[in-house]
This record gives C-alpha cells, sequence and structure tokens, in this order.
C-alpha cells in the first residue's frame, strides 16, 4: 500500500494501490471522506487535473502518482455557477504554466548557472538582513527557491483576489518545500506563514469543508513560528532590532484559531483566541494625527504606515526606520549593479563542464595571491571551481602555458566571430600571419581590419619575397604547433563559444538545453519577486481582519445570549 497526501476539500493521507487504484477509486474516497458527491471531485496532481481516460481504467500508477505524492482535492463548481469547461481548463493550463516557469527559474538559479543571455535578473535566496543565503544542498536550495517563489506568487493571487487558484499554487509551493531537509526549515517563518495563507483562503472562499485540514494547518504553524521566532519571539526581536513585524501574522493567525474554535463547538476557546486578535489589532491600527506627522515629513503613506506600525506608533523610531530603510534600498540598488557586472564578467569566462559559472569568490582569492584574473578565471573553470585543483594548475608550469595558449586562442576566435573573418581568410588573402593577428586584436570592422592591413609597408619582391614566403611558413608552422599542442583547448573552447553564440542569437523563448520557455510568466516571476522585501511578509493589509473579528464576536455574543 502506498500513502497519498491529499489536500483541500479533505485533508489527510490515503492508502492506495497504485497498480490497482484507478482515477474514479481515488475519487469516490475523497469524496466519502469529506461529504461531497464524487461528481463534485475535482483532484489536481502536479499542477494538472486528472481526468479518466475512455473506459476508466487506467491506474493511478499509469498517471504518474508516486508513493508520498500529493493530491490537491477541489470541489468543482455546478453548471448553474456559470464556469464551462474550456474555462477550467484554461485554469488550469494557467496554472500548469506557473508551476512550469517556477521549475525552470529554480533550475537555473539556484545552482550556480549564469542567467540566460535574454535574462536581466538573477535571483536568489536572501535572509532577513538581504544576505545571500545556500540551503544545504543544491536540491535543497532548489526547492527552497521554487517553494519561495510560488509562495510569491500565491501570495499576489491573494491580493487579486483569486483565492482558488492561490490554494492550488499553495499546495504546489507545499509540495516543493517537502523535498528540503526538514531541519533546514525548522530555522524561517516562511513554512508556518504558507500554512497561515492556506487557511486564510480556506477562510475567504467560506469553504467549511476544509475544517479539519485548517485546524491541522493553524496547529502546524503555531508551532513551527515558535520554532522560528524563538520563546517569547526572542529570535525575531533580535532579527529585527526590537522592531514589532509579526504583530499582524499574530493577529490573522488568532483569527483564523477562534474561526476554527467557533465552527468547531469550541466557543470558550474562540473568545479567547478572537479577543487576542483584537488586541493586537488595535496595537496595529495607526492614528491619523501620527500618520500626518510622518506623511508632513516627506515619507508616502505605506512606509510611514509601516513604519508607525513596526514601531509601536513611536514617531521618532518611525522616522529613523524609514531613513535607514533609504539607505538600505540605496545600498541594494548598488549591490545589484555590481552583482549584474559580475554575471557579465563571468559570462566572459563561460561555463564549467557541470554548466556552473566560475564562483567570483575563488577568483578574487587567486587573483589576492597574484595571478591574473583570465587565467586564475580559465583554471577554475576547468576545475569546477575547486580552489585547490585550481591553484595546483596554475603552479604547474605546463598546464599554465597550455591554459594561456587557450586564452589567447579563444580571444583570437571570439575577435573573429565579432568581424566576421578569420585569420586563415586574411592569410588566403596574401597577409602574413603574424600581421593578419595583430590586425584582427586591434579591433574594428571587417573593413577596417582589411584596410588596416593594406596600409602596411608591403614586402619588396624577389629575394625579399622568398623571405617573407619563408618567414611565413616559419609563422604558420610555429602556429600549427602551438595550435596542434593545444588542439583539445580550442575544440572545447568551439563547444563553448558555439553554445554561447546559440544562446545570445536565441530569440524563440529556448533554454540553452534547447528546451522551450515560457519567457511572459518567469518574466511575471521575476516582477512578483521584486517587489518584496524583508518585511513583506509581515506587512499585511487587516480590513478584512476588522471585519471577520467583529463578525465572530458578534456571532459568539449571540449565541451566548440564546443560552
Amino acid at each position: 500500500m502506498a500513502k497519498l497526501k491529499v489536500a483541500g476539500t479533505w485533508g489527510g493521507l490515503i492508502e492506495v494501490e497504485l497498480e490497482n487504484w484507478t482515477l474514479q477509486m481515488l475519487r469516490d474516497e475523497v469524496a466519502k471522506r469529506s461529504g461531497l458527491d464524487p461528481d463534485s471531485i475535482k483532484l489536481i496532481f502536479a499542477g494538472k487535473i486528472l481526468k479518466d481516460d475512455g473506459d476508466n481504467t487506467q491506474t493511478l500508477a499509469q498517471l504518474g502518482i508516486k508513493e508520498n505524492s500529493k493530491i490537491l482535492s477541489s470541489r468543482a463548481a455546478a453548471p448553474e455557477e456559470g464556469k464551462s469547461i474550456l474555462a477550467e481548463e484554461e485554469r488550469a493550463r494557467r496554472l500548469s504554466r506557473v508551476k512550469a516557469a517556477a521549475t525552470a527559474l529554480s533550475k537555473r538559479h539556484a545552482d550556480g548557472s549564469l542567467p540566460l543571455p535574454s535574462e536581466d535578473y538573477n535571483i536568489e535566496l536572501e535572509d532577513q538582513g538581504g544576505h545571500t543565503v545556500q540551503f544545504g544542498s543544491e536540491t535543497d536550495q532548489r526547492a527552497a527557491m521554487m517553494g519561495l517563489m510560488l509562495h510569491t506568487k500565491a501570495k499576489s493571487l491573494i491580493e487579486m483576489e483569486m483565492y482558488s487558484d492561490a490554494v492550488e499554487v499553495l499546495a504546489m509551493a507545499e509540495e516543493s518545500f517537502l523535498l528540503c531537509d526538514p531541519k533546514i526549515l525548522e530555522m524561517v517563518d516562511n513554512i508556518p506563514m504558507m500554512e497561515i495563507d492556506f487557511v486564510w483562503c480556506y477562510f475567504l472562499l467560506r469553504d467549511v469543508k476544509c475544517l479539519s485540514d485548517a485546524g491541522v494547518r493553524l496547529v502546524k504553524a503555531r508551532k513551527g513560528l515558535e520554532r522560528a521566532h524563538g520563546k517569547d519571539l526572542s529570535r525575531v526581536r533580535l532579527l529585527q532590532s526590537g522592531q514589532c513585524p509579526e504583530l499582524a501574522l499574530y493577529l490573522r493567525l488568532e483569527l483564523l484559531e477562534g474561526v476554527v474554535a467557533y465552527h468547531t463547538g469550541q466557543p470558550d476557546k474562540a473568545l479567547n483566541a478572537l479577543k487576542s486578535a483584537h488586541a493586537k489589532l488595535l496595537q496595529l491600527q495607526v492614528p491619523d494625527d501620527l500618520l500626518s506627522v510622518v506623511m508632513g515629513m516627506g515619507f508616502e503613506e505605506k512606509d510611514a504606515k509601516r513604519a508607525l506600525r513596526l514601531n509601536n506608533q513611536d514617531i521618532a523610531a518611525s522616522v529613523d526606520f524609514l531613513i535607514e530603510e533609504k539607505a538600505k534600498r540605496a545600498q541594494r540598488r548598488k549591490d545589484n549593479l555590481q552583482r549584474q557586472e559580475e554575471i557579465n564578467e563571468q559570462k566572459t569566462y563561460g561555463v564549467t563542464p557541470m554548466n556552473k559559472a566560475v564562483n567570483m569568490q575563488m577568483l578574487e582569492r587567486l587573483v589576492s595571491i597574484g595571478y591574473v584574473r583570465d587565467l586564475a578565471a580559465e583554471s577554475l573553470r576547468r576545475s569546477e571551481n575547486d580552489f585547490q585543483e585550481a591553484l595546483d594548475a596554475l603552479t604547474n608550469p605546463e598546464v599554465n602555458s597550455k591554459i594561456q595558449v587557450f586564452i589567447e586562442s579563444r580571444k583570437r576566435k571570439r575577435q573573429e566571430q565579432r568581424v566576421g573573418i578569420t585569420v586563415d581568410e586574411l592569410v588566403s588573402m596574401g597577409f602574413e600571419r603574424g600581421q593578419a593577428t595583430s590586425a584582427l586584436e586591434g579591433g574594428g570592422s571587417r573593413e577596417d581590419i582589411i584596410q588596416r592591413l593594406l596600409s602596411l609597408p608591403q614586402p619588396n619582391p624577389g629575394v625579399a619575397g622568398v623571405a617573407s614566403s619563408s618567414n611565413n611558413e616559419a609563422q604558420e608552422s610555429t602556429s600549427n604547433q602551438i595550435d596542434g599542442g593545444a588542439e583539445q583547448e580550442d575544440a572545447e573552447m568551439e563547444d563553448e563559444t558555439a553554445e554561447e553564440n546559440g544562446n545570445e542569437g536565441s530569440t524563440s523563448g529556448e533554454t540553452d538545453g534547447g528546451e522551450e520557455r515560457d519567457e511572459e510568466t518567469e518574466l511575471d516571476f521575476a516582477d512578483e519577486i521584486a517587489k518584496v522585501d524583508a518585511l513583506s511578509a509581515y506587512d499585511i493589509n487587516v480590513d478584512k481582519e476588522i471585519e471577520a473579528i467583529n463578525e465572530y464576536l458578534s456571532m459568539l455574543d449571540a449565541s451566548q445570549e440564546s443560552v
């Protein structure tokens, strides 16, 4: 028996026989546990709606479902609700594009590979201080990046009030996070935040069928926040220099705990949770007079409100916070420009045999020792960024010499590609090889290079001509010896250059592996990520929370009066 993880209309584990169970059998089981009609259940796996084949004999294994696969169940809309089959299929395709784009971006940006030539952005994982972090292994890094990107997308969908879509994208994010080492994720609050967002969507959809799943998720969220934030919020206080960014987050958590308690027949627990949420709400409400004072100093309303909330309505602390944030943004822009310059430099060095960029930190170490930058970069590229192996190669005279020959050959061939003419072509026109090489190194267009060579003094006929011919042959012989000694390097360089040209010339949306790219969806991801900062997750608009708290407190009062 295999276990499947189900979320949505019903949440929990279901034991199935992958080789014997059909999709209809799974749908019947989910419907039975959620109390819904099987025909109203829609099952989603890997971002796609699962559909029966013609005779309903296709097994779960044949559909690609495996042990511990995550299945999202949702209630299909009735025909009278106005959703056509075509619209639902379009929605499924849109969500599938979201997952495919997140997968592609995390694959390209999490493992040290260079951005594609058509990408003017680079995605990296950062902590709340804005410092780049590495999550365990490459698998952990990729899974964490994909989960965070999908969670960011889900938050965007929540803001657009597309709650059903948000639930499905959150399920994709959850599936990605499951691939990470649990010990790594215990120290961050992204997972408990995601659990809260799940339940918030359930609440806004008014889907009482998700109550059992909501309760489980809220328990996980509270435990996760306690681990990440520390006892009595000690860790988050340290991270945020004594500020209170988490108030809105705990407000939403306690509101949802109160709602679940109310609907599960626990009025006392519901009342306590809602009263605690209401107290936090009062702390978050910014008086108009204080807001006007801060805005009068030249700050935008959104920024002023955030600062006052995070600093307990203290004007002086809020202004200091805003000035510090402005300085951080300026530094961030400077760092981004520097990182873009590094990426552009990395692209000139090519990629390692495993398609990774040259490690800039290791390159700086080698340069600080005294090695020429191009030479050190090429040694790192060949050694797959193994510092000791690269250093050994540089200190070996024979290997060092071969690398230098390769670098010069690469420079020459790149110049030949830029101007559209080679040294051999110039030699075939009658120019000496040494002069042709020098002319190419001087740069310019094809016409400039030929004109430069024509302006050089020509050899006299007769004996001098014979001598010149002999010199030319000697130069060709020497060049052939050098090229022959670096045959492997040239072949490697030609493959690399061809790959670079393929990427630079591609306008069809293909990756360097020839796979089709969804540039539009990928760019949407990049734009949404760019809007996020270290405090965005805590910066919650509480308008809907105000309505919900008042609504449920009123219902509790009414139920107590009736008793």
